[in-house]
């Protein structure tokens, strides 16, 4: 076997290779005197390669120490070495031979720290891109939730939560049923993390939220080449990167019927199969779903697999809305404030008794997340450490209390007693469009969330804030 290696190399090349590498290199003798330099550094020193060849290393270059290592046989890495009224970086080799110490090689990739900086500064951008990459793919994998964060006394809701961490070791399919905004995805987080899977990956997808066209490629992954666009080297769905931890599919009541039989076939026959792909990859995942929906209802009208709901349907737990526990409300609230207080940086916030009388009265459409919206908004306008009523949104600070006789609630929206009577469609139009601008309000103009605050499709949504020209 012939072995290639340096001696292949022409000789006359090695001088021009040397010269053209990033550093600046010297090579001494084990007497300090130098047997090579190269042309680069000779012109950072202001010299020539024969003026300084056959020269003592430390007459030739400032605060040298290339002598030094040539007889300890130390060798000395990123070593500041002040020169010509700066400092460079240099390391510094000992070279063997026989097992003896016969000279030392040294090498100067940065002539200044302004350089190092120079080129730092290049790929740090690179360095930080990566990390938030890194920082933001790996959190979104692990569950950030345990049964400890779900605040409550109320029998319904600790009834939920009994069942909820009683089931946690199973691989069974589990169904969770609420309006939104009352906790199911926390719920998903604590099954998994109380879970013989929770050091593996739990992966959330919101099946409303993605466009029907690319649902499909999301959850199976594609091959290269499946499609105009696709991405070089295919790409992992949710179910590979899920394989063997939890998948949480929020919203599986908005699912296409198309996609709800794909689905089905994968957790029969537990495999899947990426668009464009041929073979079938075999996946261990454990199955949440969540709805805010009536799936009994849409298997009658049709509009859900009656398959896939039994399927999925194995353990079902219903997580009670926040009208119905509304002994809750302080538990909760002092909960939210604790978190709302980091996220910006307040200590000590309280609520006063009159708001939190406010809150025991309202309805709650919204749920928890309607909650921390208000007490959100109140710590915006909140200049002391107590929340009065004149920091709660209007449609809260109007309200009166229960037999009070002067207001009635209308889901979340003050009719006045004295309101005028007109014909019922324009009252319905007014009061519908008051909802509607009150969901918008709530959930700061997204109106996804608002649709499903006020439980009615997307679709639905839009067409009536066209209506309203809202």
């Amino acid at each position: 076997m012939v072995y290639q290696g340096f001696d292949e190399i022409p000789y006359n090349w090695h001088e021009q290779i040397m010269n053209l590498l990033a550093e600046r290199i010297v090579i001494v003798d084990r007497d300090g005197i130098i047997l090579y330099i190269n042309e680069s550094y000779c012109e950072f020193l202001g010299t020539t390669v024969e003026e300084a060849l056959h020269k003592p290393v430390d007459e030739v270059i400032e605060n040298s120490r290339m002598h030094i290592v040539a007889k300890t046989g130390q060798k000395e890495l990123a070593a500041i070495q002040p020169i010509n009224g700066s400092e460079m970086i240099a390391n510094r080799f000992p070279l063997f031979e026989n097992g003896e110490v016969v000279g030392a090689l040294g090498t100067v990739m940065f002539r200044s720290p302004e350089e190092w900086r120079m080129y730092r500064s290049k790929i740090q951008h690179l360095v930080e891109e990566l990390k938030y990459y890194k920082t933001k793919v790996q959190p979104d994998l692990k569950s950030k939730h345990y049964f400890n964060d779900l605040i409550g006394n109320s029998p319904s809701f600790l009834a939920a939560k009994k069942l909820a961490q009683r089931i946690s070791g199973s691989d069974s399919s589990v169904l969770l049923i609420g309006e939104s905004g009352t906790g199911k995805e926390l719920f998903a987080h604590s099954i998994h993390n109380d879970s013989n899977r929770s050091s593996l990956p739990f992966v959330a997808i919101n099946c409303a939220s993605i466009p029907e066209h690319l649902l499909e490629s999301e959850l199976f992954g594609y091959e290269e080449g499946a499609f105009t666009g696709a991405k070089k080297g295919g790409k992992k769905g949710q179910f590979e990167i899920a394989n063997n931890g939890t998948l949480f599919l929020d919203e599986i009541g908005d699912m296409p019927l198309s996609m709800q039989s794909k689905l089905l076939r994968v957790l029969q026959e537990k495999e899947i199969q990426r668009i464009g792909g041929q073979k079938s990859i075999p996946i261990n995942v454990r199955i949440i779903a969540a709805t805010h929906r009536d799936l009994e209802k849409m298997v009658e009208e049709g509009k859900f697999r009656q398959d896939l709901y039994y399927r999925l349907n194995v353990i079902k737990i219903e997580i009670p809305p926040l009208r119905k526990r509304k002994d809750d409300i302080g538990l909760i609230s002092m909960s939210l404030l604790k978190k709302l207080e980091g996220k910006f940086y307040r200590k000590e916030i309280e609520i006063s008794q009159e708001v939190m009388e406010k809150l025991m009265q309202h309805s709650w459409p919204g749920n928890i997340r309607e909650l921390e919206n208000v007490l959100e908004r109140c710590i915006n306008v909140l200049d002391g450490k107590m929340i009065e009523l004149e920091h709660l949104p209007l449609y809260l600070k109007d309200q009166e209390g229960k037999g009070r006789g002067s207001k009635k609630m209308i889901g979340h929206n003050p009719v006045l007693s004295s309101f005028p009577v007109q014909p019922l469609k324009e009252t319905l139009a007014a009061v519908e469009k008051q909802a509607i601008e009150n969901a918008l309000a709530l959930t700061n103009g997204n109106k996804l969330e608002a649709a499903k605050l006020l439980a009615i499709s997307k679709t639905n949504f839009y067409e009536k804030c066209k209506t309203y020209n809202l």
